[in-house]
């Protein structure tokens, strides 16, 4: 089963996210593009909170998310209970938060990063799986204190 992705940026993302729409459609992902639609200003967390919401529901198996430094949006992101967003600006880390931390939604900066590099994280993130095995106990320590903190 192909995955389901939700996909969205601020202004600062815009032209990033447009290049990775056409990755995910290239790849024959669905995907849902949650906006904006121009890089007219807009909130990110606004945005933010709209792909984690989405992703947490089960609407979507993982999220996308990209601002100008990538910072904003992801903590945003992670206000969303049940997020576990990650901001990634290499492959090598694309790969470890998949499968060491079950990251469901990625975050990079489009204004730090390059296209190309940013298309590759994407696919490595999309391709990785969660390894479980003792890094499940550690997810599910993060869950158990986000839920018991809120």
């Amino acid at each position: 089963m192909a995955l389901k992705i939700a996909i969205a940026s601020d202004h600062g993302g815009f032209e990033l996210k447009q290049k990775i729409v056409t990755l995910l459609a290239d790849l024959g992902l669905v995907h849902t593009d949650f906006g904006p639609t121009s890089s007219d200003a807009v909130d990110y967390p606004d945005y933010a909170f709209l792909v984690g919401s989405k992703v947490v529901s089960g609407e979507f198996d993982r999220g996308i998310l990209i601002c100008g430094t990538g910072v904003g949006i992801s903590i945003a992101a992670n206000k969303v209970k049940g997020v576990r967003c990650a901001l990634v600006h290499d492959v090598f880390t694309a790969k470890a938060t998949r499968q060491h931390n079950d990251s469901n939604v990625l975050a990079m900066g489009g204004r730090v990063i390059g296209d190309e590099l940013a298309l590759l994280i994407v696919k490595t993130w999309l391709e990785e799986a969660f390894m479980g095995e003792h890094h499940a106990g550690r997810v599910a320590k993060i869950a158990a204190y986000e839920c018991a903190s809120n």
